[in-house]
């Protein structure tokens, strides 16, 4: 097995030697399968984390536009070693620059209020009647309708403005980098001002 490749996927996976090496092996030394071998893994190691306490973490202002846009951000990980890792680094970075460009409201879905989601439905409602729509159907359709609703105001379900595949989301990032540093990571709070708005 090539050492090239094995050090390019480790590269690029963060991920230890002897799991590099086993991926290629499992996947002939086709690099892109071993790399989605990896993420498979980590994701299911990253989910295990999601539980465990962060106390420690960043506070990361970004600020685009001549003044005219800002976000603050809190992130939080376990340990304050991690907190300085490159790795997270560069994650609270994209976090805030995502929040700069897409303007989310909540952090995820389970922070949107109930209240909201009632008043989604209801609009939703309104407007089956008016497109005439069979009322079997309706569940199916608000269902969709409220998913494509988190995907614009909710930071983890927001698709990652650098992925030109356009599948990926904030959650997969922030997955990825758990797999990677070991410990769990929470976006804690964010605020975005723009000039002029309220």
């Amino acid at each position: 097995m090539p050492i090239k490749l094995i050090s390019k996927l480790r590269e690029m996976s963060g991920i230890g030697i002897i799991d590099c090496k086993n991926a290629l092996k499992e996947a002939n030394n086709d690099i892109d399968k071993a790399y989605q071998l990896l993420r498979k893994k980590g994701m299911a190691l990253a989910v295990k984390k999601i539980n465990r306490s962060v106390r420690h973490g960043l506070v990361y202002s970004y600020i685009h536009g001549n003044g005219i846009l800002g976000v603050l951000v809190e992130v939080n990980c376990e340990t304050d070693f991690v907190a300085k890792t490159e790795d997270f680094k560069v994650l609270v970075k994209e976090i805030a620059m995502q929040i700069a460009a897409t303007a989310p409201t909540y952090i995820s879905r389970e922070f949107v209020p109930l209240s909201i989601i009632e008043t989604e439905k209801e609009i939703y409602e309104s407007q089956l009647k008016e497109e005439k729509k069979s009322e079997k159907i309706w569940d199916k359709i608000i269902n969709g309708r409220l998913e494509k609703f988190y995907n614009q105001v909710c930071l983890y379900d927001q698709i990652y403005i650098r992925d030109m595949t356009f599948k990926r989301k904030i959650k997969d990032l922030v997955m990825d980098v758990i797999a990677k540093v070991d410990e769990n990571i929470v976006v804690k709070r964010f605020i975005r001002f723009r000039v002029g708005e309220e």
